[in-house]
C-alpha cells in the first residue's frame, strides 16, 4: 500500500471535536490541549503525544457530550457514519490528540498505534477502538478493530460494535459476523450496530439459529433483536423458528418474527403472516424500534465496564 487515504478531512474534524468541548470545558483544559496539539503540529515526536494522551485526564472529565441534533448531523457531515453522541469529554481530547499523529509512513502509524493499544487503560482503549473511524490508512486498523471484538468488556466491545462505521465498511465476513455475534452473546443493543442490516450473510443467519436452538434447549430466552438477520435467509428451519416465536414467543419476540416474514417474503412466510400477524399485540414497523422498546424493557445498560457474558460489573477505570 502506498497512496494514503482519508476517512475523513483531519483539519475539520479537528475542528468539530474542539467546538465540542469549547461548549462543555473550562478555558484553562481547551488551553490546554491547544497548546499540546500546536506542540505536536510544529515538532512532532512520539514520546510527547504518549504523555499527553495520558496527561489528558487531569484536564477532561468523563462527561458524556450529551450532543444536540445539530452536532449530530455536523458529525455526520465529517464522517459518514460517525456519531459521537456517546463519547465523553476525555474521549474527544484524546481523540484530537491521536489525529496528530503522521500517517505518511504507514508501519510507524501502526507501530505508534500499537504501542498506545498495549499500555491503554480501559477508558484509552475505548478512546483508540472509537476513533478508527477518522484515522487515515483503514486498512492498517483492520487487523486491531478485528481484535477488539476479542474483549471482555462490553465497554470497550461497545466502542468498536456501536455507532461505529469502521467495521461495516471493512471487516470481512469471518469478522463481521463475529462482532455480530458477540453483540448478541453480551446483550448489547444490536440497533445500534452501524449499517448491520447491509451485512446480513446465510452463514450468520445459520448460526444464530442454532445458537437460538441451544438457549431454547437449556430453557433461557434470546433477544428478539437476534431475528434482524435471517429474514432474507430464511429456510425450512428458520420457518420453523418464526412459527415458533409466534405461538409462545414475547410479544418483542412475535414482532421479530413478524418482521422477519416480512423480509423472507416468500409462500410460506406470508402463510405465516396471514395466520399469525392478528395476533401480533403490538406492531412496531421496523427492527430500529424493536431494538430501541427492548432495550427499554430491559432498562438502562450498567455504567462502567462488565465483564462480557459474566454479569459482573466493574468501576470505571481511568
Amino acid at each position: 500500500m502506498s497512496e494514503i487515504k482519508f476517512q475523513a478531512n483531519l483539519t475539520e474534524t479537528h475542528q468539530y471535536l474542539r467546538s465540542l468541548l469549547l461548549e462543555r470545558c473550562s478555558q484553562k483544559s481547551i488551553d490546554w490541549l491547544d497548546s499540546k496539539t500546536e506542540i505536536l503540529e510544529k515538532n512532532y515526536e512520539e514520546k510527547k503525544l504518549f504523555m499527553f494522551f495520558s496527561m489528558a485526564s487531569r484536564f477532561f472529565e468523563k462527561k458524556q457530550l450529551a450532543m444536540s441534533s445539530l452536532e449530530k448531523e455536523q458529525a455526520s457531515a465529517i464522517r459518514q457514519g460517525f456519531a459521537p453522541s456517546s463519547w465523553d469529554a476525555l474521549q474527544t481530547a484524546r481523540t484530537i490528540l491521536l489525529l496528530s499523529i503522521p500517517y505518511a509512513d504507514f508501519e510507524q502509524q501502526v507501530k505508534t498505534l500499537d504501542t498506545l493499544f498495549e499500555s491503554a487503560d480501559v477508558a484509552e482503549l475505548v478512546a483508540l477502538y472509537a476513533a478508527l473511524p477518522l484515522l487515515p490508512n483503514p486498512v492498517i486498523h483492520i487487523k486491531r478493530a478485528a481484535e477488539g471484538i476479542r474483549t471482555n468488556m462490553t465497554i470497550v466491545l461497545d466502542a468498536v460494535a456501536l455507532n461505529n462505521p469502521f467495521p461495516s465498511e471493512y471487516f470481512d465476513e469471518i469478522s463481521w459476523n463475529q462482532l455480530v455475534l458477540k453483540s448478541i452473546f453480551t446483550e448489547r443493543p444490536v440497533y445500534q450496530i452501524y449499517n448491520a442490516d447491509t451485512r446480513a450473510n446465510e452463514r450468520l443467519a445459520a448460526t444464530l439459529s442454532d445458537y437460538a436452538h441451544e438457549r431454547w434447549a437449556a430453557g433461557r430466552a434470546v433477544t428478539p433483536e437476534l431475528w434482524r438477520f435471517t429474514g432474507q435467509f430464511a429456510n425450512e428451519t428458520l420457518l420453523a423458528d418464526y412459527q415458533k416465536l409466534f405461538e409462545s414467543g414475547s410479544p418483542l419476540e412475535k414482532n421479530a418474527a413478524l418482521l422477519a416474514c416480512e423480509e423472507a417474503n416468500t409462500e410460506q412466510s406470508n402463510q405465516l403472516l396471514e395466520t399469525f400477524k392478528p395476533k401480533v399485540q403490538k406492531l412496531l414497523n421496523s427492527w430500529d424500534e424493536l431494538g430501541k422498546a427492548y432495550q427499554a424493557e430491559k432498562g438502562p445498560l450498567p455504567s462502567g465496564y462488565q465483564q462480557a457474558g459474566s454479569g459482573v460489573s466493574k468501576p470505571d477505570e481511568n
